[in-house]
């Protein structure tokens, strides 16, 4: 009872600061302080860390990973199983969906030969679905959420052999919109979902036992009242493949310029503003994102086991490898949204090239894909893999006449 009542006095300063923090302190504090403070805090992180003897993109299995990932998964179907109804399951992380719109990923010519990997290999256009996403486990008003975005890309039409064999022509890539993850592994992550499920995550940052001070401190210098995810700058945080031996994060850099004003700051703003701004956006204008990517140079300044640790760009620059567009469109169609339940985004939906890297990339690979069959079992819907084909709204009524005008 004590916990939920401190609990409930942090939400109620948090609901206070984000309505006052847009637009007029957070991008001011951003511009001055987020980075001096973030390599501070990511040096003092490296100074209670073990000098492992590994070499780069090498893995080193952790001990007892496969009950902590049985401990996350049995966290969150409990908390799937208690806040959503049967036939209404939703995501247990990234859960709100602000939107699902058609992309196209163009992977850029003349990169650097050890770039030259995997999808990056040779210039080619995929089609995408692109996802953007709230951070959950539960659907909340965007103004009540903790300030964390998402966004998950599914290239289509990628051939080769992939390491997750329930789709075979797919490439999903996912991010987050703060360059380390909220935990440095899977054990933790494990103590984040036990606190997650009792409506109480910040007591896993402050648990005196364990603390993760420093991690909070780290997310919190990016977690800020989002305005529009189309503007957003979404990180990898874990790392992947970039061929044999070479290990890579990635990120999606936003470059357009996008509609960020919040209606009705600083009171109450419409519970899906986020949504509202995504289609004022694409109503207007095609958006576009760089996809950039970061080659690990250094073991333990940028480490594959240990997720909480920001990789520093002035060992390993981010590199422009690839262009994101997504073009003007209407998706907010209720059926577009309703695809969603059918999708599995899985960073294990790749190439060998890509394979994702560290405890909790592999905790991931049986999480992800254990959690997905659950919630597509308890909605009644199965999965599905698109192939950019697909149309909704008023083109699929368009296109089901023209196929009984066919029958």
């Amino acid at each position: 009872m004590v916990l939920r009542f401190l609990h409930r006095i942090l939400e109620i300063f948090l609901h206070l600061e984000r309505r006052m923090e847009q637009p007029f302190l957070r991008p001011a504090f951003d511009a001055v302080f987020r980075m001096p403070i973030a390599i501070l805090l990511t040096a003092l992180i490296n100074l209670g860390r073990s000098r492992d003897n590994v070499g780069l993109a090498e893995e080193t299995p952790q001990l007892g990973e496969d009950e902590d990932t049985e401990t996350m998964i049995d966290e969150m179907r409990r908390h799937l199983v208690r806040d959503f109804p049967r036939g209404g399951f939703e995501r247990a992380g990234n859960t709100k969906t602000h939107g699902l719109v058609r992309g196209e990923l163009t992977i850029h010519d003349g990169l650097p030969e050890n770039l030259r990997r995997g999808l990056f290999a040779t210039p080619e256009t995929y089609r995408c679905w692109v996802r953007f996403s709230g951070p959950g486990p539960h659907v909340e008003p965007d103004i009540n959420d903790v300030g964390f975005a998402s966004i998950s890309v599914k290239a289509m039409g990628v051939e080769g052999e992939k390491l997750w064999d329930d789709e075979k022509h797919t490439q999903d890539f996912t991010g987050v919109c703060t360059p380390s993850f909220v935990t440095p592994d899977v054990r933790a992550n494990a103590r984040l979902q036990y606190w997650s499920r009792r409506h109480l995550p910040v007591f896993y940052f402050l648990d005196p036992r364990e603390p993760h001070v420093l991690d909070m401190l780290m997310q919190g210098l990016w977690n800020e009242t989002q305005t529009n995810p189309l503007g957003g700058t979404y990180y990898s945080c874990v790392p992947y493949l970039m061929g044999p031996v070479q290990a890579m994060q990635y990120s999606f850099w936003p470059m357009t310029n996008v509609p960020r004003k919040i209606p009705g700051l600083p009171f109450w703003p419409a519970d899906n503003y986020l949504r509202d701004n995504m289609v004022q956006t694409l109503d207007q204008t095609d958006v576009e994102f760089e996809m950039r990517v970061q080659l690990q140079t250094d073991p333990f300044l940028m480490p594959i086991e240990n997720n909480a640790v920001m990789w520093p760009t002035r060992l390993s620059p981010r590199v422009p490898v690839a262009t994101l567009r997504i073009p003007r469109q209407k998706f907010d169609y209720p059926d577009q949204l309703a695809f969603t339940r059918y999708l599995r985004f899985n960073p294990w939906h790749c190439l060998k090239d890509h394979r994702p890297l560290g405890n909790q990339s592999r905790a991931r690979k049986r999480m992800y894909d254990e959690m997905a069959s659950f919630r597509q079992r308890m909605n009644g819907v199965i999965h599905v893999e698109p192939t950019g084909d697909e149309r909704f709204g008023p083109e699929r009524e368009e296109q089901r006449g023209a196929q009984e005008a066919v029958a």
